[in-house]
């Protein structure tokens, strides 16, 4: 779609937004425009600019360049449209998740059923405990359904699912899912590149403040993830006696070595080889480029979750 286009139907716009803290540069020139019901994924290092622009969006931070929020600046948007969760939300503990959601509900004229919401979180069985009791990842849901009481048209997520198990953490996925199928746009700020994978239509890269990628999923990593590689584990396992047996590229990452361009179909080969070679090795993953390949070629940062596709 051309640029003019998607402007047209833009939901989310920012036009060279800049904002300095000091000598501290948070926002370099960002421009970017998200349609109605897309799930956009915002990923970048601590520091990237990420928390800075969800608040020139959400019209909180006042920043140069241009914000437009549904057609109209950020301040001048019914808040009833929209939905924030920010990365940090400290509840009153002695409030119930019942009486947390209900009382979020009362803040608009028009609001979902509380217990729908409960269940949409996962949280209608705990609904009665209060916010201290829960578990830090009910917490967080408990925290995500203060976001969706008004069932917004606009749904802003600064880390939705920190501190939240597996098995709810897909539930809120599906949720997610749900939501933009019905119209709502959602904007995703997220260290997990399985989650924004997983969940996005599109995703960009902040860096030092700048956008630096923009792009589906599957766009990026054909683009920047690099190739399919095998990882081999093993006390001593040499890179040269490697890179001979095989006559390939091999290099070293995280204390693996890594042979590169290596086809699924080719791995019972390329082992085979490995063990004709002499080349003694404890055990060998085999991966492909994934998102989180993408974050460290562009930011040349690794990730602390250690995820990838393999």
């Amino acid at each position: 779609m051309a640029e003019a286009e998607t402007r047209a139907d833009a939901v989310l716009v920012a036009d060279d937004v800049r904002k300095r803290y000091g000598d501290t540069v948070a926002l370099d020139g960002v421009s970017l425009s998200i349609p109605a019901g897309e799930v956009f994924g915002l990923v970048g290092p601590n520091g990237a600019g990420k928390t800075t622009l969800v608040r020139a969006l959400t019209g909180t931070t006042p920043c140069e360049g241009t914000v437009s929020v549904l057609g109209a600046a950020p301040d001048a948007v019914d808040p009833h449209r929209i939905g924030l969760l920010p990365q940090s939300f400290h509840p009153a503990d002695r409030l119930t998740a019942r009486e947390l959601i209900d009382y979020y509900a009362g803040l608009y004229d028009d609001a979902r059923a509380v217990g729908a919401v409960l269940d949409d979180v996962g949280l209608a069985d705990d609904a009665d405990t209060w916010y201290e009791n829960l578990s830090g990842g009910q917490q967080r849901r408990a925290c995500v359904g203060t976001a969706l009481v008004n069932d917004p048209d606009v749904l802003f997520l600064d880390e939705p699912t920190t501190g939240i198990d597996p098995a709810g953490r897909r539930a809120l996925w599906s949720l997610i899912d749900d939501l933009a199928a019905g119209g709502t746009t959602v904007l995703l700020t997220s260290h997990s590149m399985t989650e924004v994978e997983r969940l996005a239509d599109r995703v960009g890269l902040l860096r030092d403040g700048q956008v630096v990628a923009v792009g589906s999923p599957d766009e990026l990593i054909a683009e920047h993830g690099g190739d399919s590689h095998l990882l081999l584990d093993g006390v001593g396992v040499d890179a040269d006696a490697v890179a001979a047996a095989l006559d390939a590229e091999v290099d070293e990452r995280d204390g693996q070595l890594v042979v590169h361009d290596v086809a699924l179909a080719d791995v019972g080969r390329v082992v085979a080889d490995l063990e004709d070679g002499g080349v003694d090795f404890d055990s060998f993953t085999w991966a492909e480029p994934s998102l989180e390949d993408v974050y460290l070629q562009l930011t040349g940062e690794a990730l602390e979750t250690g995820e990838g596709r393999r």
